[in-house]
């Protein structure tokens, strides 16, 4: 405690608390979508097109990229969304194919036009997330922080809309709903959150933080409200954990939080089958 205590002076480590419960909070929201959907690997293509966002904007020497991730990575999330309804190429397939070419070309472009020293070093942070979260700056921190605010409110705003479309999407289109939109707004959203998400776990590990407090929640609760409560609360927890336990033992920040997620979905599992027994 005194340790933590200590470490607690230093802004980096309080900045890094601040965006991983934040990040963490996002994911979780529409990680119970995803899942429902089937269309949980959605989060390991977008993260792979975004680290080849980061690829093209490190060869262009843009100092915030950011500016660079966040609006490819909303087109591929359209992108993928549009292949998803397309006969020729269907979703899975789609999502395969690009997450598999960003990241060949990602990594093609950084090997050919790396102005860095340490190559590896750089592409092991980008996948695995290892130092990213404690290197934030104060405005990093603001902008995680003005992002994480509008994806709770618009999931909050269309929640009604998102459980219509999760569960039966051509009945909603049949009351009038505009599911076209809706699934729209969760793809930009998802994108927001992968963008989010990268200075967390790395573009390798996003889809354990959507899908695993998701999964978690749903082996004890059944109502959708009641999952989604328990996905975001679970998820904010192991992501303090996680960090917490990463600065104290000297772990990578994102396997450690991930590593969390495992452990607590190993919990709940059991706790899932005692309460059917």
């Amino acid at each position: 405690m005194e340790k933590l205590v200590y470490y607690f002076h230093y802004p980096f480590v309080r900045y890094a608390l601040i965006v991983g419960v934040l990040i963490a909070l996002c994911s979780s929201l529409l990680g119970v979508t995803l899942v429902l959907k089937r269309f949980s690997f959605i989060g390991d293509g977008l993260s792979h097109v975004a680290f080849g966002a980061i690829a093209i904007a490190g060869v262009l020497g843009v100092s915030n990229n950011m500016l660079v991730v966040l609006p490819v990575t909303v087109l591929s999330a359209v992108l993928l969304l549009r292949a998803g309804q397309n006969k020729v190429i269907q979703g899975d397939a789609a999502i395969a194919m690009i997450s598999v070419g960003a990241l060949a070309l990602g990594y093609l472009l950084l090997h050919l036009f790396s102005t860095s020293s340490n190559l590896s070093g750089d592409v092991c942070s980008t996948l695995f997330g290892s130092t990213s979260i404690l290197t934030l700056t104060g405005g990093e921190v603001a902008l995680c922080l003005v992002l994480s605010l509008l994806v709770v409110a618009a999931f909050l705003f269309f929640y009604h809309k998102i459980f219509c479309v999760t569960f039966d999407e051509s009945f909603s289109k049949a009351t009038g709903i505009h599911a076209d939109l809706y699934n729209l707004i969760i793809a930009v959203i998802i994108a927001v959150i992968i963008v989010l998400a990268m200075n967390l776990v790395g573009s390798l590990l996003i889809s354990a933080l959507v899908i695993f407090p998701a999964l978690s929640a749903m082996r004890v609760f059944r109502s959708f409200r009641g999952v989604t409560v328990c996905s975001a609360v679970l998820s904010v927890c192991c992501a303090g954990a996680g960090i917490l336990i990463s600065i104290l033992a000297g772990t990578p920040v994102g396997a450690t939080v991930v590593a969390v997620d495992i452990v607590s979905f190993a919990l709940f599992y059991f706790a899932g089958r005692l309460r059917r027994a």
